[in-house]
């Protein structure tokens, strides 16, 4: 929509303004915008594999190992847990006294009661046997624990 401003009455010839008619520019410069949600997107994309990082666990090796397949519940045992009998359930930090009741709250619904322990190596087995009783206190029907393959030389 036009906008009119109006001036002194003075007739234009005499050094006064005459009446102009002039548009109002309501429209989005949107180069600006497409640049800057790009550098927002590059930004994302480089900082989201850095945010998904897991628990450090160095995991043991075994000679005859199977590949885990589908969607499997994964407990995390990483060498710190001798110091503060934590472990990690589906990437949440949680005590060992409060394992139980975590798994019995996540296998809710779920057909196979099944959960995988990924422990670090350097852990002795009395550790690994506390995380497996606390397991099946909370209804774990079979815990399995998760190797890697040996190194070839």
């Amino acid at each position: 929509m036009p906008k009119v401003i109006a001036t002194s009455s003075a007739s234009p010839t005499r050094g006064g303004r005459a009446r102009r008619v002039s548009t109002t520019l309501a429209e989005i410069n949107v180069i600006p915008l497409v640049d800057v949600m790009l550098v927002l997107l590059i930004i994302f994309m480089v900082a989201a594999p850095m945010l998904q990082r897991g628990v450090e666990v160095n995991l043991p090796e075994a000679r005859q190992s199977r590949e885990i397949s589908g969607e499997r519940l994964f407990v995390d045992v990483p060498f710190s847990f001798r110091q503060d009998r934590r472990v990690h359930l589906a990437k949440e930090t949680i005590r060992l006294e409060v394992l139980a009741e975590r798994v019995r709250q996540a296998l809710i619904g779920r057909t196979d009661k099944e959960v995988f322990v990924r422990s670090d190596g350097r852990l002795d087995v009395q550790a690994l046997i506390d995380v497996l009783d606390a397991l099946k206190a909370g209804g774990v029907a079979t815990a399995g624990i998760v190797t890697d393959p040996p190194r070839t030389p």
